[in-house]
């Protein structure tokens, strides 16, 4: 049997806030009821729900996927959870399409939650159980350090400067003011903001890094045919690509993300694209650090190695540039409820791709965007190619 087409058909999004009120149930039906009712669907139409949220811990609750199941729609229906870390919001989108493509659903519900306050402050807890219990747990080490040890040998690498990869940060909390789900959208920020805040382990300082935050994303998901009665703009998965490395970072080259370009180069070739940098209109890399966005256009073949921030500050990025990228503002500007700040990534393409996207929507008419997350153990790359024009 040939796979079928499939197309996103509507989108909705929580605002990324810590959320005192909301349990992480009610967080999935707001963005789940956001979503159908974006295209006119009831639960009715939907044969299956993906679901992608964190490990348990993080929401503060035991088997996390049944708890959220019938908040995301799924009472009654079938249903699965995919986790790959952070990069989980945008592996939703092959998850999605698979489901759909495999003839096996019409129509599929895409929840992403995260209630990351319910844990916070103490997710590095969890977070220290997930190294290798001889060589690296001894360490004692958190997220935050072994970032910095990838930050700071990607300029060393390099001779990138705190300021070249603060101007990121800059950007990102700049186009998230136009965002009305933003947590920490500032228009006035400036690169000194940056290089003054907090230092919490060098070369990471806390401007450098996305907040913790709640919230949920979900995305309507239908086979050709179907879609095209749904809405007569449908926006189709052009392309999926995933790519696990090895869990050791000690192993990995850390200046350059080589399973992001394996990843990367997946969903290219399913999507027909050749040169990268023509043919990539918007792009959406996972940013929950500033040097991370520049590490992620490296891997997805849009910058030359160490070249990125010349690109930024070109104003090549820029949401008026010749590349915008994140022009959402990403998890930088945004927030970053892990699961759901990759799926926002998926849901911002198909606002822009539609024209949709209001006060952040980019010039012209783009005709194709990337959405990319990065997770787990540093080794996780995950990509799906979304486009006005459906697939040949």
């Amino acid at each position: 049997m040939s796979m079928r087409r499939v197309a996103v058909v509507g989108a909705g999004m929580t605002r990324f806030v810590r959320r005192a009120m909301e349990t992480p149930k009610e967080l999935a039906w707001h963005a789940a009821r956001m979503a159908l009712d974006s295209c006119g669907l009831t639960l009715k139409d939907v044969g299956g729900v993906c679901i992608g949220s964190a490990p348990d811990a993080f929401d503060g609750v035991h088997m996390k996927g049944e708890y959220l199941s019938d908040g995301s729609g799924a009472w009654g229906k079938p249903v699965m959870r995919s986790f790959v870390g952070g990069g989980t919001g945008v592996f939703l989108g092959p998850h999605g399409w698979y489901h759909a493509a495999s003839g096996l659903f019409d129509v599929v519900l895409v929840v992403a939650e995260e209630k990351m306050s319910s844990f916070y402050p103490h997710a590095q807890a969890a977070f220290v159980t997930i190294f290798d219990h001889t060589t690296e747990r001894p360490l004692k080490p958190n997220l935050l350090w072994i970032f910095a040890l990838e930050m700071n040998r990607y300029m060393q690498t390099y001779g990138i400067s705190k300021r070249d990869i603060a101007q990121v940060a800059v950007k990102n909390k700049r186009n998230a003011a136009d965002h009305p789900c933003a947590m920490l959208g500032e228009a006035n920020i400036t690169i000194e903001d940056v290089l003054n805040s907090e230092v919490l382990a060098w070369p990471v300082q806390r401007l450098d890094v996305s907040p913790v935050s709640d919230g949920a994303v979900a995305i309507v998901m239908a086979a050709e045919g179907v879609a095209e009665r749904i809405t007569d703009r449908p926006v189709w998965v052009q392309g999926v690509g995933w790519n696990l490395d090895t869990a050791y970072w000690t192993n990995r080259d850390l200046a350059y993300p080589a399973y992001v370009e394996r990843a990367a180069r997946m969903a290219y070739d399913m999507a027909g694209v050749r040169e990268p940098r023509k043919e990539i209109h918007i792009v959406e890399p996972y940013d929950p650090f500033d040097y991370k966005e520049l590490h992620h256009l490296e891997g997805l073949l849009l910058a030359d190695r160490g070249k990125a921030p010349e690109l930024t500050a070109q104003g090549v990025t820029a949401r008026e540039g010749a590349m915008p990228v994140c022009p959402s503002g990403g998890l930088l500007g945004v927030g970053n409820p892990i699961t759901a700040a990759g799926l926002m990534k998926v849901a911002e393409l198909f606002w822009q791709l539609r024209g949709e996207a209001g006060a952040r929507q980019v010039p012209g008419k783009p005709e194709r965007g990337l959405a990319q997350a990065w997770g787990d153990l540093m080794q996780v790359g995950t990509v799906t190619i979304l486009g006005t024009q459906r697939p040949a």
